[in-house]
């Protein structure tokens, strides 16, 4: 089987969803909704794609917050939070069209952990408490 890269391009009411194999190629593309659904649509196409418990599918988003993320913390597995600066001169460096999709941005995040995983770090492991902690301020913040 092959080793798949997941990238998701991150936007307040939906997400794009890109894997790619080892060579680069895209394998899979999904827009998935910012709820309990989108979640578990992301989780099923990611099983489709070889991803178990032992062997998970490393994810690259840009952001380290968030309702999504949060999901993806639970489940264990790596994520990337690459910046969002650094995710644009990495789609210059494919594309000579400065033109933007959210699903193009989704293949170069997959891409990054293909060819770059070594040169980023996966967020760290959360404690329940520094989750209780982050929940609460993103409800403050909301609410503000």
């Amino acid at each position: 089987m092959s080793t798949i890269f997941c990238g998701i391009d991150w936007a307040e009411g939906h997400h794009d969803i890109a894997l790619v194999d080892q060579n680069g190629t895209q394998v899979a593309k999904l827009r998935i909704s910012d709820d309990s659904a989108g979640f578990q649509a992301l989780t099923a196409l990611l099983a489709q794609h070889g991803d178990t418990a032992e062997a998970q599918i490393p994810v690259a988003i840009e952001t380290p917050r968030g309702l999504l993320v949060a999901c993806l913390r639970a489940t264990g597995r790596q994520i990337y939070a690459i910046n969002p600066l650094a995710a644009a001169r990495y789609r210059d460096r494919g594309s000579v069209s400065r033109a933007k999709s959210d699903a193009a941005d989704a293949r170069v995040l997959a891409n990054i952990l293909r060819t770059d995983r070594h040169a980023h770090r996966p967020l760290p492991a959360d404690s329940e408490a520094g989750q209780a902690v982050a929940a609460l301020a993103r409800a403050h913040q909301d609410a503000v």
